[in-house]
């Protein structure tokens, strides 16, 4: 009976092939792929019997037969309230409203504020997002202090409180009549939930640069999987940045692989969450692109699945008890219950920055702002945190960024020719 907490031991190490840094797996319950595993029970245990209550509902046929105080709210979570509406051009969001009689003045600085805005909430949700998973709390000179462990948490600090700030906004505006069933959110909620906890974990194994760059390159996977399975066929830059990525991540990875040292070696297990990460991410785009086919706002989006990720998470930290762990390590560290409350504020305020900015100035600028975040990312990291990027690191990382701003410029110039295209005539197929 005692062989299964040994194996669940020494698989870390077996699975990195080097030793755990002290303090990061104090027991077999800290390994993260049985905390993966723990969570999806937990999600399973709401997940699953939500299932039944819809197949049952269905089967009644109960949006012809219901009745009763209970029927508008079946009827909007299991049937929704219209059919679908057009959808849009996009693919993702309303269109954008231009700007009427509005001076270039105002729309510069409107371009500022959306600027500083993104910067100053994702930068400061990097910094604070590092700080806390990699980090102790309580260090003094005899005692060397906690780590916090329990990424599920700190994502429903920041669910709990971007629910709130999307459902006052949709309280307080005119918000177009909801038609989607809500149960439809859950997919979208549990693969943004899993992707988050993915991000936090892999903090614990690679370097936040190391990240910042395997994010930049997810639309490698992306193109190879259009490729494959939907037989999509790409523009010759297209594959000429998904290989400038390639090298300049490969350089990165490479010249850092030497030192050996705690907080810059890339374990399997980072990869591995990296890749978890990647895969649970793009689901969720790709699912809300659908959702997108109903009539709604991105805030509105941004509601209902926040309300299934406060559900999701609440639950698990309830059924596992680490909620009250994870409140008393609040109340012994004043210091991490500052950090947790200002990464979801920055969270969430982030949230409603995107959504401003691609209303006001389309996603081509909102992608090169987010692509200069990432950059200011790593530079600000390796300052606050001291890792070491080498030379060739850092020419890797100047190609990673060059290749994506090239991607901008080429797909707003394909863009711009698509609109001169003859009726019937469809550009090809981008990423």
């Amino acid at each position: 009976r005692f062989w299964l907490p040994l194996v669940l031991v020494s698989l870390p190490t077996m699975a990195t092939g080097e030793e755990i840094p002290p303090g990061l797996q104090d027991s077999w319950g800290d390994f993260w792929l049985f905390r993966f595993f723990v969570n999806a029970a937990g999600y399973a245990s709401i997940v699953v019997p939500g299932f039944l209550l819809i197949q049952y509902f269905k089967r009644r046929n109960y949006l012809e037969t219901g009745r009763g105080i209970c029927f508008p709210v079946i009827k909007s979570c299991v049937f929704g309230s219209e059919a679908k509406s057009v959808h849009q051009e996009d693919g993702t969001l309303p269109p954008r409203a231009e700007p009427t009689e509005s001076s270039t003045t105002r729309q510069i600085f409107k371009l500022l504020f959306c600027a500083a805005g993104l910067q100053a909430s994702y930068l400061t949700w990097g910094v604070l997002q590092e700080r806390v998973m990699t980090r102790t709390y309580g260090a003094t000179e005899t005692d060397p202090g906690e780590k916090f462990k329990d990424s599920q948490f700190l994502v429903f600090m920041n669910r709990i409180l971007a629910f709130t700030v999307a459902g006052l906004y949709c309280a307080l505006t005119k918000q177009p009549r909801h038609g989607a069933p809500m149960y439809k959110y859950s997919f979208a909620s549990l693969s943004n939930i899993l992707s988050s906890w993915c991000q936090y974990e892999a903090l614990k194994y690679i370097s936040f640069p190391t990240q910042v760059l395997a994010k930049a390159s997810k639309v490698i996977p992306v193109m190879m999987m259009g490729k494959l399975v939907s037989r999509k066929s790409y523009e010759y830059w297209e594959y000429l940045t998904a290989a400038l990525i390639s090298v300049g991540v490969s350089m990165f990875l490479l010249s850092s692989a030497p030192n050996r040292h705690v907080s810059t070696v890339t374990t399997f297990s980072g990869v591995v969450l990296l890749a978890g990460y990647i895969i649970f991410d793009s689901f969720t785009s790709n699912w809300q692109d659908a959702l997108f086919t109903y009539k709604m706002s991105p805030v509105q989006m941004m509601f209902g699945v926040n309300v299934f990720s406060c559900l999701f998470t609440v639950g698990s930290l309830l059924e596992q008890g680490a909620l009250l762990e994870s409140l008393r390590f609040m109340a012994r560290h004043s210091e991490f219950t500052t950090h947790a409350v200002l990464l979801s504020v920055c969270s969430a305020c982030g949230q409603l920055f995107i959504f401003y900015t691609i209303n006001q100035f389309g996603a081509a600028v909102f992608t090169i702002i987010m692509t200069l975040r990432q950059a200011f990312a790593i530079l600000l990291s390796c300052l606050i945190y001291g890792h070491t990027v080498t030379v060739v690191g850092g020419l890797g990382v100047a190609v990673v960024f060059m290749a994506l701003f090239l991607r901008v410029y080429a797909r707003s110039r394909m863009k711009k020719r698509s609109k001169k295209l003859p009726p019937g005539e469809s550009p090809v197929q981008k990423v």
